[in-house]
């Protein structure tokens, strides 16, 4: 079990703090170049101030990387970046970049995504370890088993249980000997999630234009679904309103049906018809696959017949 203890900036760290009941953030990087594999999904990511404020002051737990134009992830996660608006990011970026503002240029950036934030009283910030270097721009990793890490991964379980009643979980499973975190995602992670284990394709027109790809839940969080890759697939926007609406499903072997109810409601959709019967493309990775059960629950319930 690792954790890594990243240079934070201050601005987002505050906005972050002062928001209500963050339940995921987005330690984006401005750069978005080098890609983030110092952690594994459910490792710790800790929050430390620039200078003077050698302090780690919060963190969360892993989830994945990926780069994204910075407006899709203001669509992803909104003020869970640790900014008030899109302009504001653009700002923050062009700032880090030293850059001359580019209003046509959506800027691709490095995405952590972390979930479960927290955010410590400033009585209970941590003193940066002695051996993290000031010349150190992004980050240090640290083995948070005996004997190094010790002092490091007691000093967050302490305050970690006095946020958190040791009953909730992921904070609980902290608490002994250090280990992963199972994570649990929030709606934007979900999106980001699907999109790349969709390797960034329609799964049933092929489409690559990311702009209009969409996360769909196969059974909505409204109807006791989960933000789980297999409960998602990645729709084009047209597909994905249809599916929500019932006009099309995928059965659990993966055949798009689409309901004749297209034609009779709006006297049209010869386009989407000529799909029926159309396997949809879906990852390699079984366990990233659409679950049987979700699918059995679309086609019943919400699939117009």
């Amino acid at each position: 079990m690792r954790a890594y203890v990243a240079v934070t900036d201050n601005e987002w760290f505050r906005f972050l703090d002062a928001l209500p009941e963050v339940d995921e953030v987005n330690f984006w990087q401005p750069s978005g170049g080098r890609r983030f594999r110092a952690l594994e999904a459910g490792e710790v990511l800790l929050f430390k101030l620039h200078s003077p404020q050698n302090y780690i002051v919060g963190g969360g737990f892993f989830v994945s990387w990926s780069r994204l134009p910075c407006s899709l992830a203001w669509e992803a996660f909104g003020p869970k970046n640790g900014v008030p608006t899109l302009e504001a990011m653009r700002k923050r970026i062009e700032h880090y970049r030293r850059i001359a503002p580019n209003p046509v240029d959506d800027y691709e950036i490095g995405c952590i995504l972390l979930t479960d934030p927290f955010f410590f009283p400033r009585d209970e910030w941590i003193p940066a370890p002695a051996d993290f270097h000031p010349n150190v721009v992004q980050g240090k990793t640290y083995d948070l088993r005996p004997p190094g890490g010790t002092w490091l991964w007691e000093a967050v379980q302490s305050r970690l249980l006095a946020l958190a009643p040791p009953s909730e979980d992921p904070v609980a499973a902290m608490f002994s000997e250090p280990r992963l975190v199972r994570t649990r995602l929030g709606q934007g992670a979900f999106r980001v999630l699907v999109t790349d284990t969709y390797e960034r394709r329609c799964a049933v027109t092929r489409e690559k234009i990311l702009p209009v790809l969409q996360a769909a839940h196969i059974r909505p969080v409204s109807a006791g679904g989960r933000h789980d890759v297999r409960n998602g697939l990645l729709l084009r926007s047209d597909i994905h309103t249809l599916f929500d609406r019932g006009y099309v499903t995928v059965t659990p072997d993966r055949q798009l049906r689409v309901s004749g109810r297209l034609r009779e409601d709006w006297h049209n959709g010869e386009n989407y018809l000529g799909l029926d019967g159309l396997e949809i493309w879906v990852p390699s990775n079984l366990d990233d696959r659409p679950a049987p059960e979700f699918l059995e629950w679309h086609a019943d319930t919400v699939f117009r017949r």
